[in-house]
């Protein structure tokens, strides 16, 4: 297979960036935003390879065609400037006339002999993505600038290739969205599931219409007013990571995400230095830096976490589920945020959350809310180890698609094998 070498500025039609400077020109000022109006796509809204839009930022439309030039179309590939300098966002139909906001670069293919989707990938390859790390400027906070794209050595096959190449490699990711919005369903299941139950107090159980007084609630007969700190506690194992298993799963709160228990990614210890804390596989851990940022999840592992989390263990394996769906709620969270100490680096404080109310429910009506959320837990994580298969696979594959070593008539590996 015949394939043409080159640089990303050779052959894009454009690769541009909005710097913040002032209200004029082709610049962006912060007083540019407004609540509502054209999307403004940023740094924080590219996560794997697509736009997130929790957080987004607008302008008017009256600037967008004040700043044209930036104004993103189908097929475009924007970067942040600082930071993660490898991360990047494929611009789908849904983002067709948002705008690149400050701190992003975009790249432009306009009329090229390039497929969108293969330079994506093809960007997406550990060996470009080193090659750019180690030319981006700053020591502690990469930067990244137009220079160093436009610079991008790239090599591709005739287009009607590069199409077979993104395709075989769309499938992956298709099925990885799909699992991923099976954990969201499940997990907006669990949640429901909990409010009706433990806080609406309407579950399926005889005899929940005689309710006794609490100093919490009014409470069916047979259920206590108990607290978080009675079912769970705070576990601190310190442990140093240079004495454990190199490949010892690290998370940090950089890998866990927003509003989701699925903790699908983590790094290894020999990544860390400082004193770390021991988990075990369904602990639960809390980001208590900045608690607003609600980053709750069930470890899928055994492994290790930063010292910015808190380790909740329940007191029982029974009480698990409950503690769990407590602890990760949109309620518990607020709690954790307004009782947190500290003005730039906020942190929640565990002797003030054990104190946060839980209704505990007797033995029957707890059971069937174990026979109902465990399954939906087991599954989750079954959907977090897929996934990452499935990204192993896709990412093992892409430089040999590439480079022509497996042929696109003929991958190696299905996708669809790895649904099992």
């Amino acid at each position: 297979m015949k394939l043409t070498s080159s640089t990303l500025g050779e052959i894009c039609d454009e690769v541009n960036g909005v710097i913040q400077t002032g209200p004029f020109g082709s610049q962006l000022h912060e007083s540019d935003y407004v609540q509502s109006g054209i999307p403004v796509v940023m740094p924080k809204n590219i996560v794997d390879g697509r736009v997130s839009t929790e957080d987004i930022a607008h302008i008017s439309e009256e600037d967008v065609r004040r700043l044209h030039r930036h104004k993103l179309r189908i097929g475009d590939i924007v970067y942040g400037r600082r930071g993660d300098i490898g991360r990047r966002a494929l611009i789908a139909e849904r983002e067709n006339g948002w705008f690149c906001g400050t701190g992003c670069l975009k790249v432009g293919l306009g009329e090229t002999v390039l497929n969108p989707t293969y330079l994506y990938y093809y960007l997406g390859q550990a060996s470009v993505i080193n090659w750019i790390a180690n030319q981006a400027i700053g020591a502690t906070m990469p930067n990244l600038n137009t220079s160093i794209l436009r610079s991008v050595p790239i090599t591709y096959p005739p287009l009607s290739v590069q199409k077979a190449i993104a395709a075989t490699l769309s499938a992956y990711d298709n099925l990885i969205e799909n699992n991923t919005r099976r954990i969201e369903i499940l997990e907006e299941m669990a949640q429901m599931l909990y409010r009706e139950w433990f806080v609406n107090l309407r579950f399926p159980w005889p005899g929940k219409e005689r309710m006794g007084r609490t100093n919490i609630a009014r409470l069916p007969d047979g259920w206590t007013a108990s607290s978080v700190g009675f079912l769970a506690e705070d576990v601190r194992r310190s442990v140093d990571p240079a004495e454990l298993d190199p490949e010892t799963p690290y998370i940090g709160l950089e890998h866990m995400p927003r509003q989701s228990i699925a903790l699908s990614e983590w790094g290894a210890a020999k990544q860390v230095q400082s004193t770390k804390l021991k988990f075990y596989r369904g602990e639960i851990l809390f980001g208590k830096i900045r608690p607003y940022f609600h980053k709750v999840g069930l470890a899928p592992v055994d492994g290790v976490c930063s010292s910015d989390a808190i380790v909740i263990v329940p007191k029982k394996e029974e009480w698990l589920s409950l503690v769990l769906c407590c602890v990760s709620s949109g309620d518990f969270v607020r709690q954790a945020t307004q009782t947190s100490q500290g003005t730039k680096m906020p942190r929640a404080n565990w002797d003030v959350l054990a104190r946060y109310p839980v209704a505990l429910p007797k033995e029957g009506v707890l059971r069937q809310f174990n026979d109902i959320l465990t399954p939906i837990l087991d599954l989750i994580r079954t959907l977090i180890f897929c996934n990452r298969n499935l990204k192993q696979t896709r990412d093992l594959l892409l430089p040999r698609l590439i480079s022509g070593e497996v042929s696109v008539e003929h991958p190696e590996t299905e996708p669809a094998t790895q649904i099992s």
